[in-house]
């Protein structure tokens, strides 16, 4: 058996294909998600499902804890859980701006500080950061999601330096759009139909899949080797 990863965000999507690749590779997992259901569904082995609210810290911490007493140490965390709540800043509810921060900010952080200290330790580890490439531009009507996924990046990469003397790597994986629930989370329906209409003016768009390889490719380099950020869409994705 190959040392435990965990994953945030699994039970759909990005964060579900990236669960199938890294259980076929031989690796016990740890899978959080609000719908523990989906979760067990998926019915991979040498793998605990845990409803957890990543915003929560404490929890986050003890189903670590519970599946480091089952399979060793955690060596890779995936912070892939995320909201994309689209809309103009002039009228947006602005409780959707507070959840997007608590989900794709503190709940990564927390995700983090919960397996940093230990990988320091024992010099070896690694935490991938979902990002997007909405983390590295802006677009219409994602101001607070860019700010959001802005500090994805700016926190990967100073947790990286920070932690790089210690063998430690932080990674981000910034996607460009992808076929997945994320969009389904707007409320404007007519924000969503111009998402959609983007994305057939492309001809179509990533597959899940086409991420869980990035993380799977990033993470099974030698620990020496920090692959410190992909960048990733389709060909015919231009900003």
């Amino acid at each position: 058996m190959k040392k435990l990863a965990v994953i945030t965000g699994a039970s759909s999507g990005i964060g579900e294909a990236i669960a199938k690749q890294l259980s076929a590779q031989g690796h016990p997992l740890l899978l959080l998600a609000r719908r523990v259901d989906r979760l067990e569904a998926l019915n991979l082995p040498n793998t605990l499902c845990k409803k957890v609210d990543i915003t929560e810290k404490a929890s986050f911490d003890e189903a670590v804890a519970a599946a480091e007493a089952m399979y060793g140490e955690a060596d890779l965390l995936v912070n892939n859980a995320g909201v994309m709540l689209l809309g103009d800043m002039a009228t947006q509810d602005a409780a959707e701006w507070q959840n997007m921060f608590n989900v794709n900010v503190v709940g990564l952080m927390n995700g983090m500080q919960s397996v940093l200290a230990p990988m320091i330790a024992r010099n070896s580890g690694t935490i991938i950061n979902i990002s997007s490439v909405a983390g590295r531009k802006t677009f219409p009507n994602h101001a607070a999601y860019c700010g959001t996924k802005f500090a994805v990046h700016a926190i990967s990469e100073n947790v990286r330096e920070e932690v790089a003397a210690a063998n430690v790597r932080v990674i981000t994986i910034a996607p460009g759009a992808v076929e997945t629930e994320l969009l389904s989370h707007t409320t404007s329906d007519d924000i969503k139909a111009g998402y959609e209409s983007w994305k057939e003016d492309m001809g179509g768009i990533l597959a899940a899949d086409d991420i869980a390889n990035a993380v799977t490719y990033a993470y099974n380099q030698p620990q020496n080797v920090c692959v410190r950020e992909i960048v990733i869409a389709a060909t015919r994705q231009q900003p």
